[in-house]
């Protein structure tokens, strides 16, 4: 293994430095480990961490836009806060996003999730590091060591021998020799653990390594690679189906589908396709299972030999590998391979159908199979519903957790303080306006507006004879002339016999607009403030008068040297006087 002392590269670095660079200083400050082996910013690295190589993007790519990118992380947020209910209920909009693509950011989230990962890693906690305590197998050890600087030389996770990204390769592939020692290790296995620790820490590329081996991949990886080759003869047969063109070409030269195969299914093309079309691949092969991978072999296939003229091309065994070791690139472009993978008519039943008819026929050919593997599940809700998971381990924990006093008082006054601003505008909102009639209006005056205070009550003046010819004048001339001629001639002569004499209805109209503001005081018998109370409520509704009637309790006034002389004259005699 190599070592980094001080900044400098060991000796066994220098091998897989591919520019040349100035020594570099004891104090420089090393980042990534491209830069630790020599990749220095000379190199630029594409946004998937690629610094060279195949599978290097370039920058015709075009991206998402923003704006699309974060509607889709929402969407996939909210599924994975509900994950059961979604994969039960809503397996078909979830099988859609996948087809759409997962966003980068919650990638390594949802193909943990999407592989059972999660639930596996939650019901065996603490499994991982109680194997990655252990020394483990010597001989697993050895080869291990010796893949590791062969997976992904230019990616900047894996480029230093020694590195972060090699140390956790190594970490996890060594764990799963312990977890299944009867499997043990096989060199296709370390590229899938590759993808997966570029999304996801090592513990999580742990269990969604071991959900890949035992539900999408079942016995791929076991001695003897049986699984594999039964699933190259069941692809051979579904191209029958899909390209009869192609099928009869390989059949005609004898080109076997391990000979072709065998790297793309137990890698599940991550060595083959554009790193772009390697992630929506997986994407879909997560979420379906292994029919996606049945898939994409068909489409390489039906495209690179579906046509007459490319067969004229490639008369032979030798020119036909040669052709499908370097196929085109415009048939691995993410957008058209994608769609290609949809519209091919093979379905899960499919392939279990043609696994029995495969079984069948190696059962009479060769015998039984030598290693047994479980039954291999068609996506991710069959796989949850093999294992119903518990809700607390569908949770998601949080990756950085900051120590943070929680300031609990101070909440409790922030809510407190809420409850009493929510009361107070409660309160506020429910007090109706009051509408208060105007005690001094008239029938014909409109309606008054509503007031926010109330009005106050009229002062109620007690007033001696003296003073009472000064305060009448400012308020009877403005209502008296109005109500006095029109209900008075109605009223008088009903009530008027008892207290008033004959002639007070002819002149009463004539005298009191005039007179009643300077001669009421002084004229008005003693009788008057008794008849007219009487009077006025039965007739007329106007709260005026009962205003302007004097009150009874008031001491009578003192009877004048002019009252006493219209006393003791008659009624012609008192008009006369008047």
């Amino acid at each position: 293994m190599a070592h980094i002392e001080n900044g400098r590269q060991s000796f066994d670095t220098m091998s897989i430095r591919t520019i040349s660079s100035s020594r570099m200083d004891d104090e420089s400050s090393l980042g990534s480990d491209s830069e630790i082996n020599g990749f220095t910013s000379d190199r630029q690295t594409d946004k998937y961490g690629f610094i060279g190589g195949a599978q290097q993007t370039d920058g015709s790519a075009q991206d998402l836009p923003p704006q699309v990118l974060r509607q889709r992380e929402v969407k996939w947020l909210d599924m994975l806060s509900h994950w059961d209910k979604w994969m039960i209920k809503r397996f078909n909009k979830v099988r859609l996003r996948c087809q759409k693509g997962i966003p980068p950011a919650l990638r390594g989230r949802a193909w943990l999730y999407l592989s059972g990962g999660k639930v596996k890693k939650e019901q065996n906690h603490g499994k991982f590091q109680e194997l990655d305590s252990q020394p483990g197998d010597p001989k697993w050890v050895d080869v291990i060591e010796k893949d590791l600087h062969r997976q992904f030389p230019f990616h900047e996770m894996f480029v230093s021998r020694g590195g972060h990204g090699q140390q956790d390769l190594f970490r996890v592939l060594k764990a799963y020799t312990l977890y299944r020692p009867e499997e043990g290790y096989c060199q296709a296995q370390a590229p899938i653990a590759a993808v997966l620790l570029m999304h996801m820490p090592a513990e999580d590329a742990f269990w969604g390594l071991v959900q890949i081996c035992e539900k999408y991949l079942p016995g791929y990886y076991s001695p003897g690679l049986e699984a594999i080759q039964l699933d190259g003869e069941i692809l051979f047969a579904l191209l029958r189906r899909v390209s009869p063109l192609a099928y009869r070409h390989l059949e005609k030269h004898k080109i076997d589908p391990i000979l072709y195969m065998t790297e793309w299914f137990m890698c599940a093309f991550s060595r083959t396709l554009p790193w772009a079309s390697v992630l929506r691949v997986w994407d879909m092969f997560l979420c379906d299972g292994v029919k996606i991978i049945f898939r994409v072999g068909l489409v390489l296939l039906k495209c690179m030999l579906g046509t007459r003229e490319k067969l004229k091309a490639y008369q032979g065994q030798y020119e036909t590998m040669e052709l499908l070791r370097a196929i085109e690139p415009r048939y691995m472009q993410e957008g058209f391979l994608v769609r290609e993978i949809l519209e091919v008519p093979v379905t899960a039943r499919d392939v279990e159908r043609e696994n029995y008819t495969q079984l069948k026929r190696w059962k009479k050919n060769r015998g039984e199979l030598n290693f047994k593997s479980p039954p291999r599940l068609h996506g991710a809700r069959i796989i949850m519903l093999a294992e119903p998971p518990r809700r607390q381990d569908l949770q998601q924990n949080p990756t950085i957790v900051l120590d943070v006093p929680e300031p609990a008082p101070q909440l409790k006054k922030g809510k407190e303080e809420k409850k009493s601003m929510k009361k107070r505008r409660s309160i506020k909102k429910s007090l109706p306006i009051l509408n208060i009639p105007n005690p001094y209006s008239l029938p014909s005056d409109p309606p008054p507006p509503p007031a926010s205070d109330p009005p106050a009550p009229p002062p109620v003046i007690i007033e001696t004879p003296e003073t009472l010819p000064q305060t009448v004048p400012q308020t009877v001339p403005e209502t008296v002339p109005q109500t006095v001629p029109e209900t008075v001639p109605e009223t008088v002569p009903e009530t008027v016999p008892e207290t008033v004499p004959e002639t007070v209805p002819e002149t009463v109209p004539q005298t009191v607009p005039e007179t009643v503001p300077e001669t009421v005081p002084e004229t008005v018998p003693e009788t008057v403030p008794e008849t007219v109370p009487q009077m006025v409520p039965e007739t007329e509704t106007d709260p005026l008068q009962h205003q302007e009637a004097p009150p009874t309790d008031v001491p009578p006034a003192k009877e004048t040297p002019l009252q006493r002389s219209t006393q003791s004259l008659s009624s012609t005699d008192q008009d006369t006087y008047l």
